[in-house]
Order: structure tokens, then sequence, then C-alpha cells
């Protein structure tokens, strides 16, 4: 059981959570849509990390919805706060949908980059051992995190160490092959580690939140950090490989790239040339 259902919740907690699941599934609604319309902006080769940002779109979705759901019918109003009807909510649902996303995301990484072949496989292989184990084992533990025993650590620092794997995999892909790309996107490509970096270090936090803030309050930093690790790392990153992939594609001469580029010249605005048409 979660430490969601240990606590009743005034006005404001209750809806704030609500609300919040509200925006991480309509961000993850938005995103879908974004992925779809874009994705033949960039090179055919580059078009599946589009694709599979649209899956972890709709799975993300799903997710929400479902858990926003459980938190509906997991409370009601007696007049006073927001009590448990007996209808457990659960955190796990979260863990079910990164089993899809986080294999998912890593290996649009490995495409937007560039990766072929033996690294390719390798990476990917590498990638989804880690990434489920420390999905699982986190899974495993935050059973736990009630009475906080023994597991619950355990299972958290196994964890852990498949998440720190995974960092210095993505560390080593972003910065081994950072070069082969033109120069213009090397800064995206580097702030992709950060924002992994950045948005992936809120997960151990929202697990260990339970311990470090074991409170009504504690549930709403938990869920507001939840939310918004999901969708800086889904919905932005997703963005942020579309938009690497456009600008490779578009140096490498792809009519929709270079179609779709609304950035203006310091001369002003000025025409693109169709293809076949002098400028």
């Amino acid at each position: 059981m979660n430490v969601e259902n240990t606590f009743t919740f005034d006005f404001f907690q209750y809806t704030i959570v609500s609300h919040v699941f509200t925006f991480g599934y309509a961000a993850m609604a938005a995103g879908l849509v974004y992925f779809v319309l874009t994705s033949k902006n960039s090179l055919p080769r580059y078009q599946l990390s589009s694709t599979l940002s649209a899956v972890v779109m709709l799975s993300a979705f799903l997710e929400l919805l479902v858990i926003s759901q459980k938190w509906d019918s997991a409370f009601s109003w007696d007049g006073e706060a927001f009590s448990p009807t007996g209808t457990l909510f659960s955190n796990g649902y979260r863990y079910m949908n990164w089993t899809i996303d986080v294999p998912v995301l890593l290996l649009q990484m490995l495409i937007v980059l560039g990766v072929t072949g033996a690294a390719f496989r390798r990476g990917w292989i590498v990638f989804t051992v880690a990434g489920l184990g420390m999905i699982y084992t986190g899974y495993a533990g935050q059973f736990y995190e009630v009475e906080r025993s023994a597991p619950f650590w355990i299972w958290g620092s196994i964890s852990t160490v498949f998440f720190l794997v995974i960092l210095v995999l993505v560390y080593r892909t972003v910065y081994g092959n950072v070069g082969r790309l033109p120069a213009e996107v090397r800064p995206l490509v580097k702030a992709v580690w950060w924002l992994l970096l950045v948005s992936w270090m809120l997960y151990p936090g929202a697990y260990l939140m339970p311990a470090i803030w074991d409170s009504a309050d504690g549930v709403v930093a938990r869920q507001i950090t939840y939310t918004i690790a999901d969708v800086t790392s889904k919905v932005v990153y997703g963005i942020l490989l579309a938009v690497i992939a456009r600008k490779v594609s578009k140096h490498e001469g792809h009519d929709e790239a270079v179609a779709s580029d609304v950035t203006m010249p310091r001369g002003g605005i000025t025409d693109v040339a169709a293809p076949g048409r002098a400028a």
C-alpha cells in the first residue's frame, strides 16, 4: 500500500493533486498531436523517433488518466476533508508505464544520434536490461514504503545502481557521438544529457518522499515531482530529439525539414525556394 492511502487531505491538497494529474495527461495528449503532425519533418531514418515519441505519449496519457481516476475513487469528501474510501490508490501504474517508456526513450536517443550496427544493438540491449532492472526493483520497494522496512531501502538501493549505470551509458552515448553531428546541433545534443540528468534525478526524490516528508503535504509534493519528471523526460525530451533530427535532416538537404524551418535570418523573412526552383 502506498502512503497516499494513509492520509486525509484538505480541499486544497486534494484538488492540487487532481489538477496535477490533469496537467500531466493533457501535456501527453498535446505531445501526441505534435509528434504525429511533425513526424515527416526529418529524414526517414529519424522518423521512427517521432513515432516512438507518439507511443510514449499515448502510454503515458492512458497511465495518468487511470491514476487520476484512481485518485478520485480513493477519497471522498466527508464534510471536513477528503478521506479514504477503502479503494486503494497506487503508484504502481507508473512503474508499469515506465516499463514501456524507458526502453523506448533510450532507443530514440540511439536513433537520433545515428548509432548503427553492433553499437546500436549493444546499446539497446544494455539500455533495456538496465532500464527494466531499475524499474522493477523500484516497483518492488515501493510496496514497503508505508512502514519503510528493510526491503524499501534494499530494493531502492539496487534500483539506484541500475539508475547510475543508465546515466553513465547516456553520458557516453551522447558525448561519444556528438562530434559526428553538425556543429549547430551539438549544443542541443548536449542539452539532451542535462535534461535527462535533471529530470531523472526527480524520480529517486519522489520514491524517497515518504521517508523525507511523511505527511499529506509530502504526498502533494510527491505527485507534483512525479508529474514534472514525466512531462520533462518524455514531452520536452521528445521535442528536443525531434528538433535535433529536423536540423540534421535540413543540413543534409531534406526538403520537408527545409520547408518546416521557421527560423528568421538576420535580414528578415526570406522566401524558401521550392524544390526545382531557384530562390
